[in-house]
């Protein structure tokens, strides 16, 4: 039960902050909080399937520090470009908005998790 709860609640802060970066026009357009929610859960299965490609198929080591930050915020933007294909109303402004929004999404999660230390850890 704490499982489910604590991925609703996770889901719950993805879908906000989604929207808070919508609201500052960063390039990023959600359509709601419904388009949010959907969003929130394509960008995560997205994201998985990304990193299970990375990891599993292609078996690329991704460096760590200031490289590594900015390979995964490449490869962020490349996921909220695909999210916006799929999920009705959930768009980007091109690659740009997409890598901006995508900066933008890592500054509010890493806030989201410095008040919430709970956001943010593996359910299990």
């Amino acid at each position: 039960m704490d499982q489910v709860i604590a991925f609703v609640v996770g889901l719950v802060i993805s879908a906000v902050i989604l929207l808070i970066v919508d609201r500052l026009d960063l390039g990023l357009k959600v359509g709601g909080f419904r388009n949010a929610i959907v969003a929130a859960v394509v960008i995560a299965l997205v994201a998985a399937f990304v990193d299970w490609v990375f990891v599993w198929v292609l078996q690329v080591a991704l460096p760590g520090g200031l490289l590594g930050f900015l390979v995964w915020l490449i490869v962020a933007a490349v996921v909220l470009v695909i999210a916006a294909r799929l999920v009705p109303g959930f768009s980007t402004k091109g690659y740009r908005g997409a890598l901006i929004a995508a900066l933008a999404i890592a500054v509010l999660s890493w806030v989201a998790q410095l008040v919430l230390p709970s956001y943010g850890t593996p359910v299990g």
